[in-house]
């Protein structure tokens, strides 16, 4: 359904998977890697936005680099320059939304583990990010500009996480209330970290990744309409 793209992201050039519904319009997504990389499942997930009537594109912020392992994604992950990071997010937002088809003058974002951080980071820092969906997100080096922060905020979150753990939750649950920005938590008792990774057969949760996608969706549906 979808296919690599090259887009310019301060005057850079920079990959990523494209995915188009059936239509060849609707509300755009940007799709954001966990620490593994652009793998086949992050272009699985921009795919089933896309039969879901979204224009979806998975920027790729390791620039053709792929993880096999855990330590090996764990140092791609912390050598990641933030800083390029969120203009290559932005260079992907401008991109998408020149795309024929793409309705709204905003687009969402959703990420994954590291993505998920990534994912509130670049509704912080741009305007033109209309509704933000965060699934477990976490990253040392990644501060979000909370204050500046206009895009509602859906997040997901696993109860065993040991990794984005319940206080972490909290504390943005938190801070989002104490500035008043507008978001919904949702965690999942039974479910660990990267639940909704269903090429992780040792933490994959069927049921709760059914339901934190069907969430998703909806609330896309209700805030980039």
């Amino acid at each position: 359904m979808g296919e690599r793209v090259t887009f310019k992201a301060n005057g850079h050039d920079t990959p990523g998977y494209l995915a188009k519904p059936a239509s060849g319009s609707g509300p755009g997504v940007i799709v954001i890697q966990e620490w593994w990389g652009l793998v086949p499942h992050i272009e699985d997930i921009a795919d089933r936005f896309a039969a879901e009537g979204f224009l979806a594109l998975a920027p790729d912020l390791y620039h053709g680099e792929k993880a096999t392992g855990p330590d090996q994604a764990g140092k791609l992950m912390m050598a990641l320059n933030i800083e390029q990071a969120e203009k290559d997010l932005r260079g992907a937002i401008q991109y998408l939304r020149q795309q024929a088809g793409v309705t709204g003058n905003q687009v969402g974002t959703v990420g994954f583990c590291m993505g998920g951080a990534l994912s509130l980071f670049a509704a912080s820092k741009n305007s033109e990010v209309g509704a933000c969906v965060i699934f477990y997100g976490g990253h040392p080096k990644v501060q979000p500009d909370l204050p500046n922060l206009q895009a509602p905020v859906l997040g997901i979150w696993g109860g065993k996480d040991s990794f984005v753990n319940q206080d972490v939750v909290k504390k943005l649950d938190e801070a989002l209330t104490s500035l008043g920005k507008r978001h919904e938590f949702h965690t999942y008792p039974a479910a660990d970290h990267a639940f909704f990774n269903d090429t992780r057969k040792e933490v994959y949760d069927p049921a709760a990744a059914a339901d934190a996608w069907q969430r998703t969706i909806a609330f896309f549906k209700r805030e980039l309409q």
